[in-house]
């Protein structure tokens, strides 16, 4: 599996994925998650300007997985990881995830943060398994404070969430460079 920027003209294949993938949210009685629709296309063109939209490709170069990001907190914050039903269950999550890392300590970030549901097997305990610990409230700054109180307003806290931290090993060359 390949990992590259977004290309602007696979912005709707990135819908059709995260579409395909909360399916799967049904079958646990979160059918408002599965009917939500995907960030809008000028959503998604703002992360792929800003190069913070990257696709996991299959042999014939076509997107099967996502990740986009923001800066929050003067970390980069995981907005979403889809991956197609079809291609679940390969560690392509992880592999973007590990991506994402990998971008965050070239510009000298100190973690990955993420907000998540706690019940749902395929988040909270999966993040868990890819380096990402829970929060304690009192830990969550600012940004990644307004971000839970616009999901809440959203109404995503019907269910229990949390917020997520990937603490990042520096590499020589970000920051300050070994003597």
């Amino acid at each position: 599996m390949r990992i590259r920027a977004v290309l602007l003209n696979e912005l709707p294949a990135l819908q059709d994925i995260e579409r395909a993938a909360g399916q799967c949210f049904r079958d646990i009685g979160m059918p408002e998650i599965a009917d939500d629709e995907p960030l809008s296309l000028s959503e998604l063109a703002r992360y792929q300007q800003t190069g913070l939209a990257w696709v996991a490709v299959d042999d014939a170069d076509v997107p099967v997985a996502y990740l986009i990001a923001d800066r929050v907190d003067g970390n980069l914050h995981v907005e979403q990881v889809s991956v197609h039903p079809d291609n679940a269950r390969r560690g392509i999550g992880r592999l973007l995830l590990d991506h994402l890392a990998h971008s965050a300590t070239g510009e000298g970030m100190p973690a990955l943060t993420l907000t998540t549901f706690t019940d749902v097997p395929w988040n909270a305990a999966y993040y868990t398994r890819c380096g990402f610990q829970p929060m304690n409230d009192s830990d969550v700054p600012p940004g990644l404070r307004r971000i839970r109180e616009n999901e809440a307003a959203h109404g995503l806290d019907r269910w229990p969430r949390t917020c997520m931290r990937r603490t990042l090993q520096p590499t020589q060359g970000a920051g300050e460079r070994g003597r």
